[in-house]
């Protein structure tokens, strides 16, 4: 699936419907180009629906396709999960998210 591809279905299930800057902004470590990589393949595979609106200045909105809500269900157990393990990782080895020793 990739590495970005769960993110970007994350913010769009979280979101509704997002624009190109406001995916970008919600997923900072991404670049330009891989975001729009990302997006057409997801577009392709009809899981994310591109909405392109003929006016100037353009204007596209994306948004999870009916086909991609499948996904939603297993892609918030997932981001759950990784966010209590991250908090079990900081109460077992006494590191923070930031890689920095916690604690006295």
């Amino acid at each position: 699936m990739g590495k970005w591809k769960p993110a970007i279905l994350l913010q769009l299930i979280s979101n509704g419907i997002m624009r190109f800057g406001e995916l970008q902004k919600a997923i900072p470590d991404i670049n330009k180009k891989m975001l729009t990589q990302q997006l057409r393949e997801l577009e392709y595979n009809n899981i994310v629906h591109r909405e392109v609106y003929n006016q100037i200045p353009p204007k596209v909105e994306y948004s999870i396709s009916d086909y991609g809500k499948g996904l939603s269900t297993v892609l918030k157990a997932l981001n759950d999960w990784g966010t209590a393990h991250m908090e079990h990782m900081d109460v077992l080895y006494g590191i923070d998210r930031s890689g920095k020793e916690s604690g006295g």
